[in-house]
């Protein structure tokens, strides 16, 4: 069967009107299925509750920064870093291009604020960690990397894609695939909770108010240069597991935990609140990641995500959610 893929095309929209128009192009000639803010050029937050929407139906992610950070939402963050944090957390495979040479693009296309020019800076780092990017200086470069990138992409993580009314199998044969792919699930999602339920025993372990170092990195803007900073955090176990456990609820990914967690220590560590692209030493979160489950707070599941793909999210157990609530719980005043 024909399968075509939906493809969501993220970006600041007046200033990168003619290389969306060059990507758009691309995509369609590829057979593939095409949207963006050409469907909804403007944005409030009602209009991001039917991106959202937008977004879920869409296979793939393909993200295009060029020399601005676009307009801020209430959160503090453009539409485009937001459509792209949704897109991260719900499994979207990402193909993003980026301007390899920011001073070069005309000033009217330029960030000229300072805060967002480093706004700007801190999101093309996030994108750039843990994944492979394109770059591209001018907009007929675009058809050829969309090409490229994106037949890659598909090969690799082939998704779910459309498919013609009249090319699939019959409806009683979807319903009995379907009734099955249930079932399959269900015994899946049983046998996970059952492993992932029995306690881990380890012999000695630390208690959990002894202290861990974690050590971090982040950077400051000066000028038009960015500085590198380092810093470190003697903190216990307990504490950790206090911080992070709120944002456990939502069952976020991997990557997801290990960015809010550099944030919320580079925070407490108390220096240096303006820094951006704060991140902590990956061994360090490797083992964080170990110990928590190893007290049977957390569990880590390396699962299918609702676009096909895989990828790795946190969840509490129940006794790691009975003491997030201990922990975190305002009691009155005595």
């Amino acid at each position: 069967m024909e399968i075509r893929y939906q493809v969501f095309v993220s970006s600041t929209y007046a200033d990168l009107k003619d290389e969306r128009q060059h990507v758009l192009q691309a995509l369609m000639e590829m057979d593939c299925i095409p949207a963006g803010m050409e469907l909804f050029p403007a944005a409030d937050e009602e209009q991001w509750e039917f991106i959202k929407t937008i977004i879920d139906d869409c296979d793939y992610y393909l993200l295009i920064i060029g020399g601005r950070y676009g307009s801020v939402t209430d959160d503090g963050i453009s539409y485009t870093e937001k459509e792209f944090d949704y897109a991260v957390e719900n499994g979207l495979k990402v193909i993003a291009l980026i301007h390899s040479e920011p001073n070069d693009i005309p000033f009217g296309k330029s960030e000229q604020d300072p805060i967002l020019r480093k706004k700007l800076l801190n999101f093309k780092d996030k994108v750039v960690e843990g994944r492979l990017v394109k770059f591209w200086k001018n907009a007929e470069e675009l058809p050829g990397q969309v090409a490229l990138s994106l037949t890659k992409t598909i090969k690799m993580y082939p998704a779910v894609g459309w498919v013609r009314a009249s090319n699939a199998a019959n409806e009683n044969v979807l319903s009995e695939i379907n009734e099955l792919r249930k079932q399959n699930l269900e015994l899946e999602s049983s046998l996970k909770n059952f492993t992932s339920q029995q306690p881990t025993i380890v012999k000695d372990i630390a208690d959990i108010n002894s202290l861990f170092t974690v050590h971090g990195s982040y950077k400051t803007q000066k000028s038009a240069y960015s500085i590198n900073h380092t810093f470190e955090i003697n903190i216990s176990w307990k504490e950790i597991f206090t911080l992070i456990a709120p944002y456990l609820i939502e069952h976020p990914s991997d990557t997801g935990v290990k960015l809010k967690l550099a944030s919320l220590l580079h925070e407490k560590n108390g220096e240096h609140s303006s820094g951006y692209s704060i991140t902590i030493n990956d061994q360090e979160f490797k083992t964080l990641t170990i110990q928590l489950k190893a007290y049977g707070l957390i569990l880590t599941n390396y699962t299918k995500t609702t676009k096909g793909g895989m990828a790795l999210f946190w969840s509490l157990t129940q006794e790691g959610e009975q003491l997030m609530i201990e922990y975190r719980v305002v009691r009155k005043h005595a």
